[in-house]
């Protein structure tokens, strides 16, 4: 005797756990916390010349959001650093990851490998 299974019955829950799926991810913190990756990229617009050339002055308004984004989530300067938005922007990974020593930042993640690079 072969069972029959509710076709719609099915779906109908697999949608809904997918769903349920979704909206959790929506909830979920990332590398930012909360906050979205193109905003936390957004706020270290003071230091794109500095995350360009290695011979750019870096501004205080730049050490103060790096600091400050260090502060509340770490990861998340990395995770800025290697998003499409810095990519777009001509972010030189391997100078961006310099600011926050240039910065003088003691707290920064030493020794954190983000991408190919370490943290000086």
């Amino acid at each position: 005797m072969a069972s029959t299974v509710n076709t719609p019955l099915v779906t109908m829950t697999l949608l809904l756990l997918l769903s349920l799926a979704y909206i959790q991810g929506i909830d979920a913190a990332g590398e930012c916390g909360k906050t979205p990756i193109n905003s936390a990229a957004a706020s270290l617009s003071p230091c794109i010349s500095a995350a360009k050339s290695a011979k750019g002055k870096v501004p205080p308004a730049c050490c103060t959001r790096v600091a400050a984004l260090i502060k509340s989530s770490p990861r998340c300067l990395c995770a800025v650093f290697l998003s499409p938005l810095a990519k777009q922007a001509g972010i030189n990974l391997a100078v961006a990851i310099t600011v926050p020593k240039r910065c003088n930042i003691r707290n920064r993640p030493v020794g954190k490998k983000c991408g190919r690079y370490v943290v000086p």
